[in-house]
């Protein structure tokens, strides 16, 4: 017998006993039998609907994803960013951020969050080159920060390419979660988390951004989940009474 069918024989048991047969020689039990309490039936029933889905889906249970959340880096890890003393490109500040984070649990930072941000604070600007496509380029306020244009030859000839140095690789660092927060979306998110089970990365992020004093609206937008929600959970962790 196959497992798929030991599932079928399992889920024509359960049925039985939820409709008050008994499986074995298929006759009725006693109104006072234990299967026949309404709670026993609807749980019975309850089984059976699972192993209805299982069976659809080939004898594979199926796995609900959990939905990433936004980039965030704690504190702790942002201690372990090793800075160059050599201007770097923006991908070399990506890669090390990226691999001090949970990818299985976390979204990747683009360089795009942190570009429109540098754009939205006056540090880079948007130039036409002569073919008409669009580059960054570093304003005057950027230049102070300590992003740079640099010549290099590569196997397609010249190019250009904007560094960062020390200073401009830790002003980065010390505005991720305005980086991050300016990267979300502009219209209302959803709290597509709201009824999921609460991870061990959700709650330490919670944790974090809690002793941060993040106020709890902006965890709620963070974590995808309500307000309600997030104030539960930090009751029930021991962080707040109300």
């Amino acid at each position: 017998m196959t497992e798929l069918e030991k599932i079928q024989r399992a889920k024509m048991y359960i049925d039985k006993m939820a409709n008050g047969i008994n499986p074995i020689d298929d006759t009725s039990v006693k109104e006072t039998d234990i299967i026949n309490n309404v709670r026993i039936s609807r749980c019975l029933f309850y089984v059976s609907e699972v192993l209805r889905q299982v069976i659809e889906n080939n004898g594979t249970i199926r796995k609900t994803k959990t939905k990433k959340l936004p980039f965030h880096l704690s504190d702790e890890n942002k201690k372990k960013f090793v800075f160059s003393s050599v201007p770097i490109p923006a991908r070399e500040i990506l890669k090390q951020l990226n691999e001090l984070v949970d990818l299985k649990t976390c979204s990747k930072l683009t360089y795009t969050s942190i570009s429109n941000w540098l754009i939205s604070i006056n540090a880079l600007r948007l130039e036409k080159t002569t073919d008409e496509k669009n580059v960054k380029r570093p304003t005057k306020y950027g230049q102070e920060l300590g992003i740079s244009v640099e010549k290099r030859i590569g196997t397609n000839g010249v190019y250009m390419v904007v560094l960062y140095n020390l200073n401009a690789q830790q002003f980065i660092i010390d505005n991720l979660e305005a980086i991050i927060t300016y990267a979300e979306p502009t219209n209302v998110q959803k709290a597509t988390n709201q009824g999921q089970a609460w991870t061990q990365a959700h709650e330490e992020c919670l944790i974090d951004l809690f002793n941060k004093n993040v106020p709890i609206s902006e965890i709620a937008v963070t974590l995808m989940r309500t307000e309600t929600g997030i104030r539960a959970r930090l009751k029930k962790i021991g962080l707040i009474e109300n």
